[in-house]
C-alpha cells in the first residue's frame, strides 16, 4: 500500500454541471484547467507524488491530464485510476470513450472498486480515493451532488482539501 501522506485525490463536476458544458474551448474552462494544473503543481511542491482520479467525464479527466503533464516533467509522479465499475464509460459518446481509454492506458495503476455497476458504486469509488489520500483537490460550485458528498466525507475524515470553484472566485 502506498503512503497515504504522499497521495492526493480529486473530485469535481461532470460537464452537465459546468457553466460551459462540454465546450472546453470556453475561456472559463481554460482558466479552470490552468488553475487545476497550478493546484497539482502546488501539491507536488508540498510532497504529493501519487495522484488518484475517479475518471468521470468533465473535471476528473481535466485532473488526469494535468497530472500526466506533471508526470512528463517529474518522473516520480504516479497516476492511479479509481474506477467504480467496468462499465463506467460504456454509454459515453465515442470521442469521450476514446479520451477515457487513452488516459486509462497512461495511468500507472488501475483500481477497480467493484466488478459490476450498482447505485452506490460511484460513492464507494469516492470513499476509496479519500480513504487513501491526505489531500483532496475539488472543483466544487456549492451545489448538492457527488462532489459535495465527497468533500463532506473528506472533511469528516480529516483530509485536507483545496477548493477550486469552476469559475474564478468563491461559489
Amino acid at each position: 500500500m502506498r503512503n497515504r501522506q504522499i497521495c492526493c485525490c480529486f473530485t469535481g463536476h461532470r460537464p452537465g454541471k459546468l457553466p460551459w458544458g462540454y465546450n472546453e474551448a470556453d475561456p472559463r474552462c481554460l482558466d479552470l484547467k490552468r488553475r487545476l494544473r497550478d493546484a497539482v503543481e502546488a501539491a507536488y511542491q508540498e510532497g504529493f507524488r501519487h495522484f488518484i482520479c475517479g475518471m468521470a467525464l468533465g473535471c476528473d479527466l481535466y485532473f488526469a491530464e494535468a497530472v500526466l503533464a506533471l508526470r512528463g516533467r517529474q518522473q516520480d509522479v504516479t497516476l492511479e485510476a479509481a474506477i467504480p465499475c467496468p462499465t463506467q464509460a460504456d454509454e459515453w459518446p465515442e470521442p469521450d470513450r476514446r479520451r477515457y481509454q487513452a488516459l486509462l492506458a497512461a495511468c500507472d495503476f488501475e483500481t477497480m472498486v467493484q466488478d459490476h455497476y450498482s447505485p452506490g458504486c460511484m460513492q464507494r469509488r469516492n470513499r476509496y480515493m479519500v480513504d487513501h489520500s491526505a489531500l483532496l483537490i475539488a472543483v466544487y460550485d456549492g451545489m448538492p451532488g457527488g462532489t459535495r458528498r465527497t468533500l463532506e466525507y473528506a472533511i469528516r475524515q480529516g483530509v485536507s482539501f483545496v477548493d477550486l470553484p469552476p469559475v474564478g472566485g468563491r461559489p
